[in-house]
């Protein structure tokens, strides 16, 4: 699949790109530049908040991840522009992050903006843990996000924990690993996060992206 480049529009909102000390962010921004976005990576908690729309990204491990947003002013800051209502992006760990806590770092409380737990995947014969490379998404209901992409659209993924909601009425897309089925794309008034890395998905995370710049919740 070749890279699409989507010619700037200046009338787009600033995206606020997290930097909690943490996260492979160049590649998020390259993407977001590639779709035409006016994103930057912002390290103080303030420039989160003005922000008119905000995105998590996120990999490594679910404890050091909340003790970086907190140690960084980051988890009250995501906390207050989640309650502006303006557009909000989780990617991986950035996703695993929005819930109740996880399998990975047991007693660790989430952001908590989602209800549900984050659970490793179950050993199975000829499976391999972490999940890596492309897998197809399989849509589950209309979501702005997802907007213009094929029915089986195919996305890349490198996890070896997954959300697990405790309401599918937010689910709009999961993927198969093994015999499990998880939730790879959620959303919740104005926030939507994917397991899988758009930054890498190509064609399918440009759109992905694209769509996200024009959201308003």
């Amino acid at each position: 699949m070749g890279i699409v480049v989507f010619h700037p529009n200046r009338s787009l909102p600033l995206i606020a790109i997290v930097d909690y000390g943490m996260s492979n962010l160049r590649s998020v921004e390259r993407a977001l530049h590639a779709v035409g976005a006016a994103a930057t990576i912002v390290s103080d908690p303030d420039a989160v908040e003005k922000a008119d729309a905000a995105i998590l990204p996120g990999q490594g491990e679910f404890s050091h991840c909340m003790q970086s947003l907190r140690e960084t002013g980051m988890e009250e800051a995501i906390r207050s522009f989640w309650r502006t209502g303006k557009p909000f992006l989780g990617i991986c760990i950035g996703l695993q992050v929005l819930f109740q806590g996880s399998q990975e770092a047991p007693g660790i409380a989430g952001l908590g903006l989602l209800a549900g737990q984050v659970r490793r995947f179950s050993p199975e014969p000829g499976i391999k843990i972490p999940h890596m490379g492309w897998n197809s998404l399989e849509l589950c209901q209309p979501c702005p996000l997802l907007d213009g992409l094929p029915p089986s659209a195919y996305a890349y993924f490198v996890h070896s924990y997954f959300a697990d909601p405790d309401d599918s009425v937010g689910l709009v897309a999961t993927t198969a690993h093994g015999s499990t089925t998880f939730a790879s794309a959620v959303w919740k008034d104005n926030v939507v996060a994917t397991q899988f890395h758009p930054e890498k998905s190509q064609r399918v995370g440009l759109q992905i992206l694209k769509n996200f710049t024009e959201w308003k919740p």
